[in-house]
């Protein structure tokens, strides 16, 4: 492996967006608003697509001081650029392939948090027949893709007698042949958000009456996201700040991370996953929880250039 290199003055940046999969339009917005800013602050960007044909990272990479990966989900958070990244001693934003690795595989993020001693739903892997048979099956619960993000094919059943038919899970498990299922745990949906070695805020997500924090409310501005919000009680809201810290650097996390929890009723935290590449987009958490600790959006790009010059590799 490669020295990072230490650029102490980039200038050019390589931004990388879109990627090959379920989440390449979120990537390709959020993409879109950190070229808008990096622009805006006086670097010259280049962006480039990791699903084009003839995309090679080592190619991409080599005249540009350093790399800003802006895609989610699969060639984006699963730790493959990364390691490329990290051969060729590019520096790069975000976690190195290592974090990434244990926190995108959400079976084997489960195992991980088993191991530490912290509180997961229960759940377990399966197959379309595994599925069928599972107990977990017989209560309120989620299935979601093991590797996957932003909602993507994620199914919450809260009541079985609406549970969708079964060609539907038919064609759901033909995109993705095992799958996670959890028990879907009541509560108040809240994500905390660290930038470098900082909490952000505390955010309470509200889905619209009725409905899901689905792909489609994610984005389309329906789901009210409140920040430091009165109705999570403070000691709470200081508690999963601290659980987000820990977790962050458990798992290896570098610059920036966001764990998903649910606030039980009886003001218990439960740990529903960790991204190392929150979006960006204007409705995405991350840039709202920064925004509330004083991070405008040309300020949060600037301290993230800055963290890759503090720690390139």
């Amino acid at each position: 492996m490669t020295r990072m290199t230490q650029i102490t003055h980039p200038e050019h940046i390589l931004v990388l967006q879109g990627g090959p999969g379920s989440e390449r339009e979120v990537s390709l917005r959020s993409a879109a608003q950190v070229v808008s800013v990096l622009h805006e602050i006086g670097y010259q960007v280049t962006t480039a697509d990791p699903a084009d044909k003839d995309f090679a990272i080592e190619n991409a990479a080599r005249a540009y001081d350093l790399v800003v990966s802006m895609v989610h989900g699969k060639c984006g958070e699963d730790g493959v650029l990364q390691k490329r990244l990290e051969v060729i001693g590019k520096p790069f934003l975000g976690s190195g392939s290592a974090a990434c690795a244990v926190t995108f595989n959400k079976a084997h993020y489960r195992d991980f948090m088993a191991a530490n001693g912290i509180q997961m739903a229960p759940g377990e892997v399966v197959s379309r027949k595994g599925f069928a048979m599972s107990k977990l099956r017989q209560t309120p619960y989620i299935l979601k893709p093991i590797n996957g993000g932003s909602s993507v094919d994620t199914v919450i059943v809260r009541d079985l007698l609406n549970e969708p038919e079964s060609d539907y899970f038919d064609a759901l498990f033909a995109r993705h042949p095992q799958m996670l299922l959890e028990t879907l745990i009541a509560g108040q949906e809240i994500t905390v958000g660290v930038l470098g070695d900082q909490t952000l805020p505390v955010i309470l997500i509200v889905p619209p009456a009725d409905a899901e924090f689905d792909y489609q409310n994610k984005y389309n501005g329906a789901t009210r996201e409140i920040v430091n919000p009165p109705q999570v009680p403070l000691a709470v809201q200081q508690q999963a700040q601290a659980l987000a810290l820990h977790i962050h650097r458990l798992t290896g996390c570098r610059h920036l991370s966001r764990t998903d929890m649910i606030v039980t009723p009886a003001g218990e935290l439960c740990v529903l996953e960790t991204n190392t590449l929150p979006g960006m987009t204007s409705e995405s958490l991350f840039p709202k929880a920064a925004l509330a600790a004083g991070y405008a959006m040309p300020a949060l790009v600037k301290r993230f250039i800055n963290m890759v010059l503090a720690d390139p590799a």
